[in-house]
């Protein structure tokens, strides 16, 4: 048996096949071409370049804070039932104090009841939900002035009860905050709730408001402009914010660790999706060839965008550094033709590796013979 000829014939398929074998697609701008055919019906490519980049940066500066939040700006505090109130007449203690002065100020305490009324000695019985704490403190002065001369009346909330701020989703604390008579900002709120900032996504707060929903970009709310200190909360208003565990864009392909990355702010840069996933594979991977995937979940309705950055040269990876990931974005490195060769190889290396090993115990078999 000639086993060189053999080993010489396979060596010659094994050239063949992997100069025939490199199925696969590339992208040329504006279409995919995928086995030398195009198909532009689906996806859409575009260059990320230094214009688009700019593009994207002024879209992003336009969208700010909804006007209609900042506009809101809060009216002084109205009574409503569930509120406790501490009514103090100077030089009266037995109607200031009427548990007597040793006790705690809720104790004397007046409690406006469900259908929004108190009682009050020599006052009776008053109408007191949707007045302002002077509204009720005029009223009631008017009505003892019939009794006490001059008297001199203070009205302070000491238990609110009756107007609140609702919250859900990943804070640490949900408890209802209360409207009290010093506004509330959105930055009180959040501070008191604490944001569970291992699960929570920061670019999406949802403020409810009258039946509008408004949505808050929490990591680029105060970059330098303090303004959720300027977004006063009202009654009613409720927070949700979410989790960020279906906030995730993933890299596949030629990098080293392919890997699904939660969103927990806005700011991941294609840099830094790369940089997660231990970079492009030195080895494998076509430079030429990364891209970054949008929209392919409505693809069935609209086409997809496809981004491509020419990673080469360094240079490009500053504009991958501009270049912000969305969620369900996929980035995907392609390999280099010299990678499927090289794949290819890999799965025939073995097969002549044993018709080497076979040929050699052939040719000491013969000898021995």
């Amino acid at each position: 048996m000639k086993i060189l000829p053999l080993l010489t014939l396979a060596a010659s398929v094994s050239l063949l096949a992997g100069c025939i074998w490199a199925p696969g697609q590339h992208m040329s701008t504006g279409k995919l071409v995928r086995d030398g055919n195009a198909d532009n019906s689906h996806v859409q490519l575009v260059q990320i370049t230094p214009k688009l980049l700019a593009m994207d940066q002024a879209s992003e500066q336009s969208a700010a804070v909804p006007p209609a939040l900042l506009a809101y700006q809060p009216q002084p505090y109205r009574i409503g039932a569930g509120d406790t109130l501490y009514i103090t007449v100077w030089d009266h203690p037995e109607l200031t104090s009427p548990a007597g002065p040793q006790q705690q100020p809720l104790a004397n305490g007046r409690l406006v009841r469900s259908d929004g009324t108190l009682f009050y000695p020599y006052v009776g019985q008053l109408k007191v939900e949707g007045m302002t704490i002077e509204q009720l403190r005029q009223a009631i002065s008017n009505k003892l002035a019939t009794y006490i001369e001059k008297p001199q009346v203070d009205v302070s909330v000491i238990g609110y009860g009756s107007q609140h701020v609702t919250l859900s989703g990943a804070f640490v604390k949900t408890d209802p905050q209360p409207i009290t008579a010093v506004p509330l900002t959105l930055a009180q709120a959040i501070g008191v709730a604490t944001i569970n900032t291992q699960d929570a996504n920061l670019s999406n707060l949802v403020l409810t408001r009258d039946g509008q929903t408004y949505h808050i970009n929490l990591d680029k709310l105060d970059h330098g402009k303090d303004l959720a200190r300027a977004i006063y909360l009202k009654p009613g208003d409720r927070l949700y914010l979410p989790y960020n565990d279906r906030q995730e864009a993933y890299v596949l392909g030629e990098v080293t660790h392919p890997m699904a990355i939660p969103f927990k702010t806005s700011d991941l840069t294609l840099t830094q999706a790369l940089g997660r996933a231990g970079g492009l594979s030195q080895t494998t991977s076509k430079g030429k060839s990364v891209y970054v995937i949008r929209g392919a979940k409505n693809i069935e309705n609209e086409p997809a965008t496809v981004y491509q950055l020419n990673a080469h040269s360094p240079a490009a990876f500053a504009l991958a550094d501009h270049f912000q990931v969305q969620p369900g974005d996929v980035v995907f490195v392609g390999a280099a033709g010299v990678t499927r060769w090289n794949r290819f190889l890999s799965q025939v290396l073995p097969l002549t590796s044993a018709l080497s090993a076979a040929a050699s115990s052939h040719y000491y078999l013969d000898k021995s013979n």
